[in-house]
């Protein structure tokens, strides 16, 4: 009877190849985004190679600063795989992100991405948390780059009296991103009430009104919490 540690053996050998001699970058020299094809992959299917022009390499849109409109007080302007087609597979993007005086890019991480800031203007206040719940936080000015690893919760504010921007770079062609407050408060189907009662030990006023500035409706008023299925001693988070 054959020893069962060969096979074993074999697929280890298998495994560690092929993690070894994996190709790490993109098997043609490029693959324009069609972004018009319905063909649905891990990322976008290439546009055919006769049909690919410089247009697809290029973009202008970061050289301006962005019109900040925004109650946050700032104004982003992404360079990534959907402004620029010619990014598709090649694991890279930028941004740019304009700040007013006393505005913020509040705790958010991008799930598929690390993202290195360099400051174009004014100064900022940034920081991120380690999954220790450790704030790794300094003030950044003129010329200066910062790292912020990749999933972790991270931020940025201008503490200043003057307008501040940066350029960010992901290693991502599209690195997602994910607002912790507006994900909390916006899911579909919410989360339930309770949960964020009993998690964060808010009265309901204050989860109302909370949300409202997120949300409108807020996410639930006080005549639905009592008819909520899941209002299980709600009178005691008042």
């Amino acid at each position: 009877m054959a020893s069962p540690v060969l096979p074993l053996s074999l697929l280890l050998l298998f495994a560690i190849l092929s993690n070894t001699f994996a190709d790490p970058v993109p098997l043609q020299d490029t693959c324009v985004a069609d972004l018009s094809s319905g063909v649905t992959i891990n990322g976008f299917v290439c546009k055919p190679s006769n049909k690919v022009t410089a247009d697809d390499f290029f973009f202008d849109g970061l050289k301006n600063p962005g019109r900040i409109t925004s109650p946050l007080g700032t104004a982003v302007t992404p360079a990534f795989v959907l402004s620029i087609p010619g990014l598709n597979t090649l694991g890279a993007s930028q941004a740019r992100v304009d700040f007013a005086p006393g505005g913020s890019n509040p705790p958010h991480i991008h799930p598929r991405a690390t993202e290195m800031i360099y400051i174009l203007e004014g100064e900022l206040e940034v920081g991120f948390i380690t999954t220790a719940n450790v704030l790794i936080t300094r003030t950044i000015t003129l010329g200066e780059t910062f790292v912020f690893p990749k999933g972790l919760v991270h931020f940025q504010i201008n503490n200043g009296v003057k307008n501040a921007a940066m350029l960010v770079s992901f290693n991502s062609q599209l690195p997602g991103i994910q607002s912790i407050a507006f994900t909390l408060f916006t899911a579909s189907p919410p989360v339930q009430t309770m949960c964020w009662l009993r998690r964060f030990k808010l009265g309901l006023r204050r989860l109302i009104i909370l949300s409202r500035d997120l949300l409108r409706p807020p996410i639930m008023s006080f005549r639905d919490l009592l008819r909520s299925p899941d209002n299980v001693n709600w009178v005691t988070y008042f």
